[in-house]
């Protein structure tokens, strides 16, 4: 299976870049790996299952350029732009390049599905100027027609534990907080099954910070 990861030098992309390349499970992926500075990742330039792309996401050509021969994308930046430019860019260029299942990073608190009140106060008054543009990319993708995942990451830590509950729309969060890791995991058991959680928007958290009044570090 080929996969475009965009946005591949994110902390939680190359958690799933180095497990893809290194784990025997995901032997037949190749990765496609599109960020601004391909030395970034220039480590990975040698290896026959990547390609490493420089360009930027608010380029429609580049993105579809990318896209070619595709067929999971992980969108691993999360789109906090007014006019959503990224994530329509995307779209575009999936349906030009017949490429249908995509994987979209987003946030806690797009559909104010916070784990308890006092998270909920914290989390929509911290991300107030971010949670619009955020809600709107899940819209889109959600309209699209093409096989989606709104994956609505929890506050984001570096505890080395793999400890998460997923949740869906209209349910809330278990926690709010949650490891990168954690969150890399759950990428890499939709790509290794891309039916799984297909046309849904996800909460990934830690069950165990489920009471905490705002970011648990």
């Amino acid at each position: 299976m080929k996969v475009l990861i965009l946005g591949a030098n994110g902390q939680i992309a190359k958690f799933v870049e180095n497990r893809i390349l290194t784990e025997d499970q995901f032997k037949d992926i190749e990765l496609t790996l599109f960020l601004r500075d391909r030395s970034r990742l220039q480590q990975l330039a040698d290896n026959p299952r990547v390609t490493l792309v420089e360009g930027n996401l608010t380029d429609e050509k580049a993105v579809q350029q990318a896209m070619a021969g595709q067929q999971l994308v992980l969108i691993a930046t999360v789109d906090t732009d007014s006019e959503n430019t990224i994530t329509t860019n995307v779209i575009q260029a999936m349906k030009a390049q017949h490429v249908d299942r995509v994987l979209a990073a987003s946030s806690i608190g797009i559909y104010a599905e916070e784990p308890n009140p006092q998270f909920y106060a914290w989390n929509q008054s911290t991300l107030s100027g971010a949670l619009a543009p955020m809600r709107q990319a899940s819209e889109l993708l959600q309209q699209s027609g093409l096989t989606y995942t709104t994956m609505r990451f929890a506050w984001l830590n570096n505890h080395d534990a793999i400890n998460y509950t997923i949740t869906e729309k209209g349910e809330k969060f278990a926690g709010g907080s949650g490891s990168r890791k954690s969150m890399a995991d759950a990428i890499l058991k939709m790509i290794a099954d891309p039916t799984l959680y297909a046309n849904k928007v996800i909460g990934i958290s830690d069950p165990e910070t489920k009471d905490a009044p705002s970011v648990v570090n």
